[in-house]
């Protein structure tokens, strides 16, 4: 019996910069179908940047109709106004998921390392490494915020497997 196709949305959340990816699996191989960075101005109002991630989440979301959502959880950093921002992006992605009736699940940093390089305390660059392998890319993602993107997509899938 051949394991059903899963396509799953990976998003690393940001208010500046949105990674995100579109994994496929089917039986043991790893396909990426597309990815990319939403990029906000800067110097626009907080407001009109989440209009504008919410915007493309929902046509992404209409393109690519993923089995489920993927999503790094908020972790705490020391810049309290830069974690507030990430926060409401990810209210945004949630509230977009939902509304396109997308299941969710939502990672910790160390689960994404975990269920990509087996190390939960993985580098970044140990983590693109494993990301470029696990997908067949021909070289490392250049963007952080895409390679992130990817290996929560990646652990959402691994973890769906285990379940």
């Amino acid at each position: 019996m051949t394991p059903k196709r899963q396509r799953v949305f990976g998003i690393d959340p940001g208010l500046a910069r949105l990674g995100w990816a579109v994994i496929e699996s089917g039986g043991d191989r790893l396909a990426l179908v597309d990815s990319g960075c939403l990029i906000t101005p800067a110097h626009s109002p907080a407001a009109d940047r989440l209009l504008q991630l919410q915007r493309w989440l929902d046509q992404l979301f209409a393109r690519f109709r993923p089995g489920r959502l993927a999503v790094e959880k908020l972790f705490f950093t020391k810049n309290v106004s830069s974690g507030i921002l990430i926060g409401q992006a990810r209210g945004v992605i949630l509230a977009a998921a939902a509304k396109a009736k997308i299941p969710i699940y939502e990672f910790t940093p160390t689960a994404v390392k975990q269920a990509v390089t087996g190390y939960g305390r993985a580098d970044k660059q140990q983590m693109q490494q494993m990301v470029k392998l696990l997908l067949h890319l021909p070289t490392r993602p250049v963007s952080d915020d895409v390679a992130d993107a990817m290996a929560v997509a990646i652990c959402g899938i691994q973890i769906h497997h285990l379940v």
